[in-house]
């Protein structure tokens, strides 16, 4: 039976029992869907992910962990009318803040946006277990038993400690002193600090647009000739974009994370997983285009990707349980020193035409983090269109100055 405590990232995530941080992932669909084949399909990925067959108790011991549930409650399917082509994005809002808190209630559940001919289908999971991989994941499993409810999923086992991802040369005892050196600096640097009463008092959003397949082939077409990557593109253009929008209160970074399976390939590209390690990335001083800036970030970005020990630092975090609570407070009072989170997921690999039904789109994920700087950027493409979700709050970065940066980004990597 699993039962693992939460790690260090996970715990930031899970913030606390009080506070819901959900992501929201969704796909519109035309055709015929079954309530029996949604429920069959839930069964069976429930069967296949053993997260999605725990619950989290923050009461038996000091620190929170997952534990499997043997009576766990079947994964919740909500049906809801749809009425307009924005529903998704009212029902995404209305989940963020909708806790997992009942009784052997599993870590997921599911929002059917029910129409004759089309439907939009909600996953929606705590931050804590679920990262951008994890949402396509679920997805296409979802759809492909959806088509077929006959086919079958592989379960596999799920990980105990961090250990079991450390490199047989590991020096352990070298790296406790350097993590305790970590730990003790941590703790000083927070006594130093003191405490602020600023929170986000307003209301969080997301704003969203979709670029057609020509304006998105434009973008890519020209980040091809010039050989800058769209990541470094993107980064760029929201950059500047926040520059000239809000001119020196813009921080001239953004913190950008990267899929922690491409450093851990022992885990698997289907395996729920929340931990992502992120990268700064700046916008150097001095009058370049958009174009120019995305060759820097691209460099930049390549050479810090390069230094990433991913195993290292999950390691190195479960050492640092005792200030977790430390970090969650500065992430919900200190405005930070950059301007966005930006995660670009790149090219979505899910099938568009089943059997019984078509995937018309992907919607890029949607969250509401509780911090301060609440400023996120999710990027996808699918069917060759570019897709942009824009979350803040409305304390720290009003919608109307939101909408500003973003149509300004796009301006910038159309131009």
């Amino acid at each position: 039976m699993m039962k693992r405590r939460l790690m260090m990232v996970e715990r930031i995530m899970y913030v606390d029992a009080q506070t819901p941080l959900n992501c929201v992932f969704t796909a519109k669909v035309s055709g015929a869907l079954s309530e029996e084949n949604f429920r069959l399909a839930l069964a069976k990925i429930q069967q296949k992910h053993p997260l999605l067959r725990t619950v989290i108790d923050d009461q038996s011991e000091t620190y929170p962990f997952f534990t499997e549930e043997m009576d766990i409650k079947p994964i919740p399917l909500r049906m809801v009318p749809r009425q307009t082509e924005n529903d998704w994005l009212l029902e995404s809002e209305t989940e963020w803040f909708r806790l997992f808190d009942e009784d052997k209630k599993p870590l997921a559940r599911l929002v059917w946006i029910k129409g004759k001919e089309v439907s939009e289908i909600l996953w929606v999971m705590p931050h804590c277990i679920s990262d951008g991989t994890t949402g396509i994941t679920l997805m296409r499993e979802l759809l492909a038993l959806l088509d077929d409810p006959s086919s079958e999923l592989l379960p596999y086992e799920a990980f105990r400690s961090v250990d079991e991802f450390l490199p047989s040369g590991f020096d352990a005892g070298k790296k406790k002193y350097k993590a305790y050196l970590y730990l003790i600096m941590a703790k000083i640097f927070f006594m130093t600090q003191k405490k602020s009463r600023r929170k986000n008092l307003g209301k969080n959003y997301a704003l969203h647009r979709k670029l057609d397949s020509q304006t998105t082939q434009q973008i890519t077409g020209k980040c091809k000739t010039l050989g800058v990557s769209v990541h470094a593109l993107l980064c760029a253009a929201f950059m500047q974009a926040f520059q000239e929008i809000q001119g020196k209160k813009a921080k001239g970074k953004v913190i950008s994370p990267v899929d922690v399976r491409h450093f851990i390939p022992e885990i698997g590209q289907d395996h729920l997983f929340a931990f992502a390690p992120t990268v700064e990335l700046s916008l150097k001083k001095g009058p370049q285009t958009v174009w120019e800036y995305a060759g820097e970030i691209k460099k930049e970005l390549t050479r810090k990707i390069q230094k990433i020990e991913a195993r290292e630092l999950l390691w190195m975090g479960e050492r640092m349980h005792p200030i977790v609570e430390r970090m969650i407070s500065m992430l919900k009072s200190s405005r930070g020193g950059h301007d966005i989170t930006l995660s670009n997921m790149g090219r979505i690999d899910i099938p568009q035409d089943y059997k019984h039904f078509t995937l018309e789109t992907i919607y890029s994920p949607t969250v509401a983090f509780p911090w301060l700087n609440s400023n996120t950027l999710v990027a996808t493409t699918y069917n060759q269109q570019m897709d942009f979700t824009f979350m803040s709050n409305e304390h720290f970065l009003p919608k109307e100055e939101a909408i500003q940066i973003k149509d300004k980004a796009i301006e910038l990597m159309t131009s």
